[in-house]
């Protein structure tokens, strides 16, 4: 069986990467649909290696036909698209902020609760978690269920491609222009992001937090388990791509180092890479393309009873993002979720 697929916001880092991993994964398509903002139509966006996709206008598209739709245009945009779209019948898988928290909507890492995707009929919208998310609960799941995981501690260290590809060019620019004396010019980041780190990612809450460190929290527990405590400290870095995470774990029963390693090498969608020597870890360099989550750094956290600490890297555009909604894809397929519409 071969779907119908709208890639919505085709033109965005996160859309490009949509495009490339559903062709690269052979994700079962009749057609593929690349859609964006006016501004954009006409653009040509590629679809593997020998087709080209002509840009067409989201605001006129009906969804009417379409079996699944793939969105990543930014949280506003999918609000008033990814509803229309999913009343018409169509399967949304949304990359954005906007529907996570609802109560109808499933959030959804296949690695982790496949079993949340019966229940998106409600809606016909399926959420894709946060980028920084996803990869601590990859890495958590197989300690979770063997020691059940009690509280987390995590820093972040964030690419700026998660703020998307105007934030990859100010990062380029800055460090190209500080060479040559030029002044940083400030617009996607608080202050200047090239041989800095900024310990803000998106606006300030009423605690203290910041709202990126508060999804971290609230999609972990609908995610994993609703007891899990978390406080979080996200940072945006000068790196282009990856994620990385220093993870400091709780859990209710006794876990030993082996233990946890032991069930990370079973894990799905972990790799797990642990040399106690120079360079015996993962990098954000090293994940960049890759699909896993990498765990290194496994080792007794002696601050607090049953505890862990580990260092986690992911390539957030791919797991973080576009690979995660396409496996999300795969998994309504698999299960038999997913139906053919009318023409």
């Amino acid at each position: 069986m071969a779907y119908r697929v709208a890639v919505v916001g085709a033109t965005g880092a996160v859309g490009r990467e949509l495009l490339k991993i559903l062709a690269e994964r052979k994700f079962p398509v009749s057609e593929v649909v690349a859609l964006a903002s006016a501004r954009s139509v006409g653009q040509e966006v590629s679809f593997g290696e020998d087709r080209v996709l002509k840009v067409r206008s989201l605001e006129a598209y009906d969804f009417t036909g379409t079996d699944l739709a793939l969105f990543s245009p930014g949280a506003a945009i999918s609000a008033v698209h990814a509803p229309r779209a999913a009343g018409q019948g169509c399967v949304v898988i949304d990359n954005t902020s906007q529907f996570r928290m609802e109560p109808g909507v499933p959030l959804v890492v296949p690695e982790v609760n496949p079993q949340a995707l019966a229940r998106f009929r409600k809606r016909n919208i399926i959420a894709n978690p946060n980028c920084s998310t996803i990869q601590m609960v990859v890495a958590l799941k197989p300690l979770h269920d063997i020691a059940k995981v009690k509280r987390v501690v995590v820093s972040t260290y964030q690419s700026v491609s998660g703020a998307g590809k105007e934030a990859m060019d100010e990062l380029f620019n800055q460090t190209k222009g500080s060479f040559v004396n030029d002044l940083p010019t400030v617009e996607q980041f608080p202050k200047p992001i090239a041989f800095n780190v900024i310990p803000q990612i998106d606006i300030f809450m009423d605690d203290g937090s910041t709202t990126e460190e508060w999804k971290m929290a609230v999609e972990t527990r609908k995610i994993l388990d609703p007891d899990i405590q978390v406080v979080a400290t996200c940072v945006r870095v000068p790196v282009f791509v990856g994620h990385g995470e220093a993870v400091h774990v709780e859990f209710e029963n006794p876990i030993t180092v082996a233990q946890a390693q032991a069930a990370l090498k079973k894990a799905p969608g972990v790799n797990l890479y642990d040399r106690r020597e120079d360079g015996g870890y993962i990098t954000p360099i090293d994940a960049a393309g890759d699909d896993d989550v990498f765990v290194s750094r496994m080792r007794r956290d002696p601050t607090v009873p049953n505890g862990l600490a580990f260092w986690c890297v992911s390539d957030n555009l791919r797991k973080g993002a576009a690979l995660n909604a396409v496996q999300i894809a795969e998994e309504l397929h698999r299960q038999g979720l997913l139906k053919k519409q009318p023409a």
